[in-house]
């Protein structure tokens, strides 16, 4: 028997492609509530950031509808059929890890070597993003330009450009989805601060503060992603199978399987 080629999903894609067996299988009907995200993370043993993702994916593609206060619930598709390039899309966490990771360290090089003009330009760039209104396109440039900048600072066009992509990422359907529940004028004004914190450090040539910084920038916003939607304790009833019966855990966060998931769902405790 000839090998088969094996195709790398990503976690977040495993679990939603769960959680939609279930409602197609009957588990969850239109109408009912799923469990808690607190919930799904530990019967299926991963994240909560994961579950997020999954259940972000799974309402941009019309499957559930989240209200902030109340909970998550499965709605009827007016088509069912899944973003065309849904198998390629980042998860917002997994962007955001990966920029924490790059950009830290682009930081810390950036105070070595970043001359006044380098410190202009990021200057020029909060300037911008201090006179703009957020949520918002102008916004999201601005502060594209500023990481941009402190990319740029290093004279490497590769980093510039793979900084700039990174960001880019923000555009994808499932961020922006994720963006809409969290984003306002006041989580910007304290990413503005925290901004601010990495330019002073670049500007004052201390690599351990810009990369900490930095860091602290990027691992806020996760945070900041991840507040609670407001249902942790939403209680009430439910419609169809879903009332009696959730997902069980499958598999640890490495290696969650659909098949089992689909054919093994327990009770709800």
């Amino acid at each position: 028997m000839p090998l088969e080629a094996v195709e790398a999903r990503r976690l977040y894609r495993q679990v939603a492609d769960q959680l939609r067996s279930l409602i197609d299988s009957g588990e969850y009907a239109v109408g009912s509530r799923l469990p808690t995200e607190r919930e799904l993370a530990e019967q299926l043993k991963i994240s909560r950031p994961t579950v997020r993702e999954a259940l972000i994916a799974l309402e941009v593609e019309g499957r559930l509808r989240i209200r902030v206060g109340s909970g998550i619930y499965v709605i009827e598709p007016a088509a069912i059929a899944a973003p065309a390039a849904a198998s390629v899309i980042e998860g917002p966490f997994e962007l955001l890890r990966a920029r924490e990771f790059l950009e830290s360290a682009i930081a810390e090089e950036a105070a070595r070597v970043a001359t006044k003009d380098d410190v202009a330009r990021i200057d020029a760039s909060l300037v911008a993003m201090e006179n703009v209104e957020h949520p918002g396109e102008a916004s999201m440039v601005h502060d594209r330009a500023f990481h941009v900048a402190i990319a740029g600072s290093l004279g490497n066009a590769v980093l510039v450009r793979v900084v700039g992509e990174l960001f880019d990422q923000r555009l994808n359907p499932y961020f922006a989805q994720l963006a809409h529940y969290f984003e306002s004028p006041g989580t910007w004004r304290t990413a503005l601060d925290e901004h601010r914190a990495v330019r002073d450090a670049i500007a004052a040539h201390d690599p351990g503060a810009a990369r900490d910084a930095m860091r602290d920038h990027l691992a806020r916003s996760q945070e900041r992603f991840a507040q609670n939607f407001g249902a942790e304790n939403a209680s009430g009833p439910s419609s169809g199978r879903a009332a009696r019966s959730t997902a069980k855990p499958s598999r640890p966060e490495h290696a969650p399987k659909k098949k089992r998931a689909a054919s093994s769902s327990a009770r709800r405790r």
